[in-house]
């Protein structure tokens, strides 16, 4: 399992989408740690220690009476906040007796949980996009990608346009961007990687949704949220048209959104959707378009389970950086300073503890 120094804590991390969660009980697993979520009779979402702090049964094991969780194995009763109010056959309870209650906000139909300090956690921190309420976008969620292989590796793929030409050759790249320089820009809170193709032939995603057969100008922006959340922005549009950079939006436009669920070292899901600014309210698209995407997350699968895979075996030389890398490496020096800071603050913390005792 992989050391608490792999994860940044204080974040909102994507738990599943809405429909995931009804009035029963969801066992969860979101940075090595065990969860039980589920939605109270009013709607409102619960998250909490799945495990029952007696005997350390999963508290999903057990059974969801009037927004409580009675432990399956001696009845022990816990409420939304993690306290518990009853233990059959005891009239006393006993202080020690919570588990811990993990702050969850629900927004555009996903859940979202904070997994570090809950006195930081700032619901306007919560990832959103302004065209989720825009109604000439089309927002259509897609599936959960379940890969074995570490978020980290996952992410710099995602804030890495070089890679489509080579790995999605039939539907998301083609060999006109093989030699195409990638732009980073590292300068603001969000990473971005970036890169036009100008006057080439369609993807094979834009030849069938967007009808293009003749040459087309066309871009991919990778936008990396930390600590791993990542939009895609790619598009086409007529050579003819000479869309500026700020002109995108003339084009057919495609956001493609993955929120990045570390589970432990050697598996990550990948929750992903689409946004669109053509057909919209038309499903049929969205599921033909879903197709498409599983076909190249697939092939995003395959290359970084054998990259995990080859990650295990005894290293023989530590691997070099291109050029290209810069995203990936700016991006991995980033997350482990969020990580030391958070190690810091929990190491003075117990400092001050102990002297107070």
């Amino acid at each position: 399992m992989a050391s608490t120094s792999s994860y940044v804590y204080d974040a909102w991390y994507l738990a599943g989408w809405s429909t995931e969660f009804t009035t029963g009980l969801t066992a969860l697993v979101m940075l090595e740690q065990p969860l039980v979520a589920y939605r109270s009779t009013d709607g409102g979402m619960a998250v909490l220690e799945d495990r029952c702090p007696h005997r350390q049964l999963p508290l999903s094991k057990g059974t969801l009476i009037d927004n409580t969780i009675q432990c399956g194995y001696h009845g022990m009763t816990f409420n939304a906040q993690g306290q518990c109010v009853r233990i059959p056959g005891q009239d006393s309870i006993p202080a020690s007796a919570t588990v811990r209650a993990y702050p969850v906000h629900e927004k555009n139909n996903m859940v979202f949980v904070w997994m570090g300090d809950a006195n930081k956690a700032d619901i306007s921190l919560v990832f959103d996009l302004p065209q989720f309420s825009d109604d000439r976008w089309h927002v259509h969620q897609g599936d959960a990608l379940h890969l074995q292989a570490h978020y980290l590796n996952v992410a710099e793929n995602l804030v890495d346009p070089a890679h489509v030409s080579f790995v999605h050759p039939t539907t998301l790249g083609n060999a006109a961007s093989e030699d195409v320089a990638v732009h980073v820009d590292v300068d603001g809170d969000v990473l971005v990687a970036y890169r036009w193709i100008r006057d080439a032939p369609p993807v094979g995603f834009f030849q069938k949704f967007g009808g293009f057969d003749g040459h087309v100008d066309r871009w991919h922006y990778y936008y990396l949220h930390l600590p791993c959340t990542a939009v895609i922005d790619f598009g086409s549009a007529d050579v003819n048209a000479k869309l500026a950079e700020n002109e995108r939006d003339q084009g057919l436009r495609i956001f493609a959104l993955h929120f990045l669920t570390p589970v432990n070292e050697h598996y990550t899901i990948d929750r992903w959707m689409h946004l669109r600014n053509a057909a919209v309210g038309d499903e049929q698209v969205s599921h033909q378009m879903d197709e498409m995407f599983r076909i190249a997350f697939n092939e995003d699968k395959a290359i970084l389970e054998a990259i995990d895979a080859a990650e295990r075996l005894p290293q023989m030389r530590k691997p070099i950086r291109l050029g290209i890398d810069k995203g990936p490496v700016v991006y991995r020096r980033r997350i482990q300073a969020l990580i030391d800071q958070e190690q810091s603050i929990t190491q003075q913390t117990q400092q001050t503890q102990q002297t107070q005792q």
